[in-house]
């Protein structure tokens, strides 16, 4: 008997029991997913990467490639581009000072939030410790080291300020020569 595409889906995605989806979630092939939570309508595209303790919220898309790593907490009606990377350790080291493999009691997960309507740039990398503000846009490679303001435009390495959006409704218009 000819296998469904769903079954065929299925054999390309790694859905631990202990994740959270929320209703009419779209999951991409070659995913991982492991004690995170996505919210309603999201779509996660194919590679993408997404660990314990991180949440996703309703309507989101996750573009390929991007890995969502414990301690993220990504709003609701969020953009994340293609090969985004969260990072969440300030200093991050393979072993304890006494020279053994260091293990999760050897370290602590630093938080970052993206916050509703905010739009991440395809291969930027997020740094943890830090917030992006509602319906702020994060141009393509960048590096954000500090908090991104709500409605700010951020760009560069490290990301900095190059204009604001001044109203909710602006935020949702094309800004192709940023992201």
């Amino acid at each position: 008997m000819p296998e469904t595409k769903n079954a065929l889906l299925e054999q390309h995605q790694s859905i631990a029991p202990d994740v959270r989806l929320g209703r009419g979630v779209a999951l991409g092939k070659f995913i991982n997913l492991y004690g995170c939570e996505i919210g309603s309508e999201t779509k996660i595209g194919a590679f993408v990467e997404i660990q314990k303790n991180a949440k996703v919220g309703r309507r989101c898309k996750v573009s390929s490639h991007t890995f969502i790593c414990e301690g993220v907490t990504v709003g609701d009606h969020v953009f994340i581009g293609h090969s985004v990377t969260f990072i969440n350790d300030s200093y991050p080291r393979a072993t304890t000072p006494t020279g053994g493999l260091q293990t999760e009691q050897d370290w602590k997960v630093e938080p970052t939030v993206v916050e509703t309507g905010a739009s991440i740039g395809s291969g930027s990398t997020i740094l943890s410790n830090v917030v992006i503000g509602e319906h702020a846009i994060v141009g393509a490679g960048s590096v954000v080291t500090h908090d991104v303001p709500a409605y700010a435009i951020v760009a560069g390495n490290p990301a900095r300020v190059l204009r604001y959006i001044t109203s909710p409704e602006v935020s949702n218009e094309r800004h192709d020569s940023v992201v």
